[in-house]
This record gives C-alpha cells, sequence and structure tokens, in this order.
C-alpha cells in the first residue's frame, strides 16, 4: 500500500488528508506551525473538517490513518505527494505562484524514483508542466516522466457547502502518461462516492478547473452590470431576475461581490496566460472590471441615501454586517467587503463591523482591519446606517428597529436577504 503526503493543510488539503487517511498511511505537511498544532490537538477551525472525523483518523494508529507535521523528514517516504496550496494573485493581479514554486521544491526534497505529485491547486493551463515539475526536476536530479511522474486533479471545494464535499463530488483526474493517469484516477476513486471524469491530459484538467469560475465570474458580472443599468432606472434588479426567471431557461444568477479564493482570482489566471500568448481576453477582463467596481458603487450608493436622509456623513456611525467572502463559512479569502471598508472610511465614516462567522484575529493580520467581538452586545449604539453584506443565516434574526434610529437610519442589502420594505436600497 502506496504512503500518501499531503502538501499544505487548509480548506482543500485537510479534507483530503482525513478522507485518504481512512484507507491509506497518510502524512500531512504544513510549514503553519500553529496550524498543525490545532489539527493535531483534533479541531479544524475553517469547519470543512468535523472535528470527530479529523480525530478518528488521527488516533487510527496502526498501518493506515494520519499523521501531521512540519518536519520535511517525514514526508520523505511517501510514493504519492499531492499538493494542495494556494494560488492568490498580487497586488497588480497577476497570478502569484509563490506557494506553488515552493511546495514543489518541498517535494522536489524529498521525491524518489518513481514517486508521483499530483497538484490540486488551481493554475492556468501548463502551469503545471511548464512552471512546476522543472523545480522538482532541478531540486531532486530526477527526470520528468522518466524518473517521477505527475498528475492534476483540480479542487472543488465549496467552503461552508455541506452537500456538495469532497467526497460526494465528480472530480477530474489526469496524469503524465496514460499509465499513471489511470493510478490516478483509481486513487481517487476509492475515496469518492460519484466517481471522476479523465480528462485526456493535464493541460485540460488544468483548463476545465479555471474555467469553472471564470463562467461564474461572467455570469454574475452581467447581473452586476444590470444592476448598475437599472440603479439609473430606479428599477429592482432583484424582481427583475424573478420575472425573468420564470423562463425555462434562464439562470438566476444575482449581484453581489465576487470575492473568494476561486471566482474572484481564477479569470486573472487565465487572463494572464492569454496575454502571454499574445491573446487579449476583452470578455474576461471586461467581467473582472465590473465585478471590481461593485464595492465602490456600494459605498457610494449608501452615501448617496444618507445625504437624501438629510445624515452628516463625516463621523457618521455605520454598521457593516458580514466580512468573510460568503454566508455561514469563516472563510475571508480575498474578500470584498473590505473594499467597502475602505471606501466607507475615505468618506469619513466610522466603521463597526460585525460577524459572528469570522476570526477576529485572522481579519486583523490579514486586513488590519479590527472586527467586534463574537459576544458584543450588538444593540449597545445606533447606527446611522447599516449595510449587510455577507447573509449570514445569524443576521436574519436581527431586530433593526433597534440598531437603527428607525426612518432616519439607511439600510442597505447587497445579498437580497431581507424583506424589501424593511430596506432602503439593495443591489
Amino acid at each position: 500500500m502506496k504512503k500518501i503526503a499531503i502538501i499544505g493543510l487548509g480548506y482543500v488539503g485537510l479534507p483530503l488528508a482525513v478522507e485518504f487517511g481512512k484507507k491509506y498511511p497518510v502524512v500531512g505537511f504544513d510549514i503553519n506551525v500553529k496550524r498543525v498544532a490545532e489539527l493535531n490537538a483534533g479541531h479544524d477551525h475553517t469547519l470543512e473538517t468535523e472535528d470527530e472525523d479529523l480525530q478518528s483518523v488521527l488516533s487510527q494508529g496502526g498501518q493506515l490513518g494520519l499523521e501531521l507535521t512540519t518536519e520535511l523528514e517525514a514526508i520523505r517516504n511517501a510514493q504519492i505527494y499531492i499538493v494542495t496550496v494556494p494560488t492568490p494573485i498580487d497586488k497588480y493581479k497577476r497570478p502569484d505562484l509563490t506557494p506553488l514554486i515552493k511546495a514543489s521544491e518541498t517535494v522536489g526534497k524529498v521525491i524518489s524514483k518513481g514517486d508521483i505529485v499530483i497538484y490540486e491547486s488551481t493554475v492556468y493551463p501548463g502551469a503545471t508542466e511548464e512552471d512546476c515539475l522543472p523545480v522538482i526536476e532541478k531540486q531532486s536530479g530526477l527526470k520528468f516522466n522518466v524518473d517521477f511522474y505527475a498528475g492534476y486533479s483540480p479542487e472543488r471545494i465549496n467552503p461552508g457547502d455541506k452537500v456538495n464535499t469532497l467526497t460526494t463530488i465528480k472530480k477530474i483526474t489526469s496524469g503524465s502518461t496514460p499509465e499513471i493517469a489511470q493510478e490516478v484516477d483509481d486513487l481517487y476513486n476509492t475515496i469518492l462516492l460519484n466517481g471522476t471524469h479523465m480528462a485526456t491530459s493535464i493541460k485540460v484538467a488544468e483548463a476545465a478547473k479555471v474555467i469553472e469560475n471564470a463562467q461564474r465570474d461572467l455570469n454574475i458580472s452581467f447581473v452586476n452590470e444590470l444592476a448598475l443599468i437599472f440603479d439609473r432606472m430606479d428599477i429592482d434588479t432583484n424582481e427583475v431576475i424573478e420575472a425573468a426567471g420564470t423562463k425555462w431557461n434562464f439562470l438566476k444568477y444575482r449581484p453581489g461581490l465576487v470575492g473568494g479564493h476561486c471566482i474572484g482570482v481564477d479569470p486573472y489566471y487565465l487572463a494572464f496566460k492569454a496575454e502571454a500568448l499574445g491573446y487579449n481576453p476583452a470578455v474576461i477582463r471586461s467581467g473582472r472590471r465590473v465585478n471590481d467596481e461593485m464595492a465602490h458603487f456600494v459605498a457610494s450608493k449608501v452615501v448617496k441615501l444618507m445625504i437624501k436622509k438629510g445624515l452628516t456623513i463625516l463621523n457618521s456611525n455605520v454598521l457593516l454586517l458580514g466580512v468573510t467572502f460568503k454566508e455561514n463559512c469563516p472563510d475571508i479569502r480575498n474578500t470584498k467587503t473590505v473594499d467597502i471598508v475602505d471606501e466607507l472610511q475615505e468618506f469619513g465614516c466610522q466603521l463597526d463591523i460585525y460577524d459572528p462567522w469570522a476570526n477576529q484575529e485572522e481579519v486583523k493580520y490579514e486586513y488590519g482591519i479590527k472586527i467586534m467581538e463574537k459576544d458584543v452586545d450588538i444593540y449597545a449604539k445606533k447606527y446611522d446606517a447599516i449595510i449587510l453584506a455577507v447573509s449570514h443565516d445569524q443576521f436574519a434574526k436581527l431586530d433593526m428597529d433597534r440598531l437603527t434610529n428607525g426612518d432616519k437610519s439607511v439600510i442597505f442589502d447587497i445579498k437580497g436577504f431581507l424583506p424589501k420594505d424593511k430596506v432602503d436600497g439593495r443591489l
């Protein structure tokens, strides 16, 4: 039985390590000492893995089970390496392959003849073979497809989703040779309930992943542009979508902020590769521009509504509900709510930010923003404006009358989550 090493223990790597740990000897590796200590204590703060599930594989013992470590030597005797590190963008919105390159260097230090390295991180087509594998070759002195082999099986983790989970989705697989493609496919099928789709090449698998999220980005950018247009016509976009949705083939995408580790990032990877090949991806770039402008639109709209009610903007008290990138999960990666914070602070507003799902220390470290304690008395202050940015279930229970000065205050609902008669504006 082959031993598996998982490189990166975040939203993607940990569920993978736990599921494989039920069937194989697995070692999970991460450079984050605090994260590994937390997991070894049996708790996952991302909530993607149930603590009971994690604890069961950690205590399994014997030939099977999961070991978690920060020690490089602990992964040297693995035969399969699965890389699940982040693939972010830099401040210029260009692909940042630094985590991927460093993970490849790590694998290169320990990989042996006959081993297989599988990448799950989202990249542009060609990145695995052109950017990552040469790093392993250089570090190890081994030759790709002679001494070691590769596969690509893109992650499809949807943070907070307890229905479409790792084991219930259909997964794309691929390999650097037909034989390796089959071995990779067989490996994943040991933990999946709904099987796999074996792509014809690593590049096809990479391309399939990156367009999944580019497609969603473009669809959302269309309805966001509709929201900008209909706002000038004083038409409620959500009502338009409900009406249009009565047609059998209409897709009911909703306007909103587009953040997170996938939809707001992956299109930049595809656009980067297209431009490197001399093609201008006008549609992809256009969609990104529209979606990136939505935070500015929301902030400006709220300020205009406040002015109409005679409110003074400078030093006004504004409550932002939600800072995670989506509802009912603690994930703050690439959240666009921080752009609203920046915009309103430029207007001189005094902001309180409340999110019962977000980790206060993590938000402070990542964005330099202080959020309210989870057990705070949220009704201790009256607000001139409230912006519902994330539709956490807890927010449906809030008493807006106790948070506002009645009709003198502004309530803006980005998500179309609150009753229309309770808000002054929504996307």
